[in-house]
C-alpha cells in the first residue's frame, strides 16, 4: 500500500512510517509530496494519508499522528512502544515538549536531520537507525526491574 504525507519530515514524519513499515504495513511505499498536494496525491495513487490536515490519521484529541496509529491499529498492548509514543509526543507537540526528558533529543535530531539530509527518502532511511534504537531503548525500560 501507498501511505502519503507532506515533505521535509522531522518527528512525526518519520517516526510514522517506521511505525508503519514495523508494525502495520511491510510492504509500505512512503510517498512525500509537497503540504498542498497531500489529499489530492492520495487519491490520485489511492494512497493512505497521514501527518497533514484533512489525512486519514493526523494529530487528534491531543495525540499526535503517530500515537493515532498505535490507537487505530491496536498496538497499545506494546508497553516499549507507548514509552516511544511519549517520546515522540513529547518532539512532535511544541506546547508538550518537556512532557519526556527525551523529547528535547529527539526534536534536535528531527531538526538536525533537516539541515543535513536534502533528500526525503535519505533522511527516512537514516531516521529508522533512530527509531530502532529508541525502541529498543524502551523495551529496556518497561522491562527493568523497579
Amino acid at each position: 500500500m501507498k501511505w502519503i504525507t507532506r515533505a521535509r519530515p522531522k518527528t512525526d514524519r518519520i517516526a510514522c512510517p517506521w511505525l508503519i513499515t514495523k508494525f502495520i504495513d511491510p510492504d509500505a511505499e512512503i510517498l512525500y509530496v509537497p503540504a498542498d498536494q497531500v489529499l489530492n496525491t492520495a487519491a490520485r495513487e489511492d494512497a493512505i494519508s497521514f501527518d497533514a490536515p484533512g489525512a486519514d490519521y493526523t494529530h487528534r484529541d491531543g495525540k499526535c499522528t503517530f500515537e493515532i496509529l498505535i490507537d487505530d491499529y491496536h498496538l497499545d498492548g506494546d508497553p516499549a512502544l507507548i514509552r516511544l509514543a511519549r517520546i515522540v509526543h513529547a518532539a512532535d507537540i511544541a506546547a508538550d515538549l518537556g512532557t519526556d526528558p527525551a523529547g528535547p533529543g529527539l526534536l534536535a535530531i528531527g531538526l538536525g536531520g533537516l539541515d543535513v539530509e536534502a533528500d526525503d527518502h535519505r533522511l527516512l532511511e537514516k531516521g529508522r537507525f533512530v527509531y530502532d534504537a529508541l525502541y529498543a531503548w524502551c523495551q529496556r525500560q518497561v522491562t527493568a526491574p523497579a
